[in-house]
C-alpha cells in the first residue's frame, strides 16, 4: 500500500523537487526507509542513528508520530499521509 509523504521546500532539492511522494510501508519507520531508499540524498536527513531524525517534526495524519503509543512503529495504510516538518530553533532574548 502506498502512503502519501509530504515534503517541506526545504527537503524537495533532494526529491527532485517533488512537494509529494508516495512510498510503499507498513509503518511509519517502514514508510521513511522507503523514501530514503527511492532518494539516497534524503536518506541522512531524515535519518540520525538509525532513527528518524530529532531535527524534523513527523506527522501522521495531523498527529505527532512522537506521542503515538507506538511511535515510528505505527502501522500505516494508504489511506494515511505523513508530513515531515523541520523543526523550527532561534530567537532571543531583549
Amino acid at each position: 500500500m502506498a502512503v502519501t509523504i509530504e515534503i517541506p521546500p526545504p527537503l524537495r532539492p533532494h526529491t527532485d523537487g517533488l512537494d509529494e511522494v508516495q512510498v510503499e510501508g507498513a509503518t511509519v519507520e517502514a514508510v521513511l526507509q522507503a523514501l530514503g531508499a527511492r532518494f539516497p540524498a534524503l536518506q541522512q536527513r531524515i535519518f540520525k542513528n538509525g532513527k528518524p531524525s530529532p531535527n524534523l517534526n513527523f506527522y501522521l495524519n495531523d498527529e505527532d508520530v512522537r506521542y503515538l503509543p507506538a511511535g515510528d512503529a505505527t502501522p500505516v495504510t494508504a489511506k494515511d499521509e505523513l508530513t515531515i516538518i523541520p523543526s523550527i530553533a532561534g530567537g532571543c532574548c531583549r
